[in-house]
Formats: structure tokens, C-alpha cells, sequence
């Protein structure tokens, strides 16, 4: 019988093992994705007094009705830029970034491209 490797277990252990070294600071929050499915998530964090400051994903009805007819790379593109644009307003310059454990290609490449072309830096 072929045993099927579980990729999200995967991914887990390898958030688990970044998160020992990643962390974000007041001066230089943490950008973190997550992707499933149909959808993809970014939140900036601050992890000293443990809130969010800034977060945009595909779910918003704002940002949904302009990524309808876009490719899951287009909208993670989309969610990159407008969490950059945000981080902007609440003076956000740099961050540090958590791939969340995926592999830094497709959709996750194109949010961070996305950010940095917003103007974030990490």
C-alpha cells in the first residue's frame, strides 16, 4: 500500500520550524500568508502586543468584486498591492515576510511582488 504524504502537515512543520526565528516587532511587523483553496489571506502582525494592524484578503466584498474575473495569481497580486497600500496608511514601511510554510512560488511570490511594488520593504 503507497503511503500519501499529507502536504499540509508539511507546510505546518515548516511554519512551525520559520516561526522559531521570525518575529515581528513593533518597528518591523510580520507580513503572514495563508492560501487555501479559492482564497488567499494577508495580515500584518505585530507579535509584541500580539494584535493585527493591517489585513486584506479575497473574502472582503470590496476586494472581491474587483478580483471576479482575475487568475489566482492576479488576485494575489491584488491582495499584495492592497495590503501594501494599507501598511502605507498605518506607516508601515518595512516588514519582516512569513511565507506561512509554502514554498515561495505562484500565488505567494506574486502577493510579496505585489507589496513590494506598493512600496513595502522586506
Amino acid at each position: 500500500m503507497i503511503n500519501k504524504v499529507n502536504k499540509n502537515s508539511e507546510r505546518v512543520k515548516r511554519h512551525v520550524r520559520l516561526r522559531h526565528n521570525l518575529v515581528g516587532t513593533t518597528a518591523r511587523p510580520r507580513l503572514c500568508v495563508y492560501k487555501s483553496l479559492n482564497h488567499i489571506y494577508a495580515q500584518i502582525i505585530d507579535d509584541e502586543t500580539q494584535k493585527t494592524l493591517v489585513a486584506c484578503n479575497t473574502t472582503q466584498k470590496e476586494v472581491a468584486a474587483k478580483v471576479k474575473d482575475k487568475t489566482n495569481k492576479e488576485q494575489a497580486r491584488f491582495v499584495g498591492e492592497q495590503i501594501g497600500k494599507l501598511a502605507l496608511k498605518a506607516k508601515i514601511k518595512t516588514v519582516v515576510f512569513d511565507r506561512g510554510g509554502y514554498l515561495y512560488t505562484g500565488r505567494v511570490k506574486e502577493l510579496a511582488e505585489g507589496a513590494r511594488a506598493a512600496g513595502l520593504e522586506f
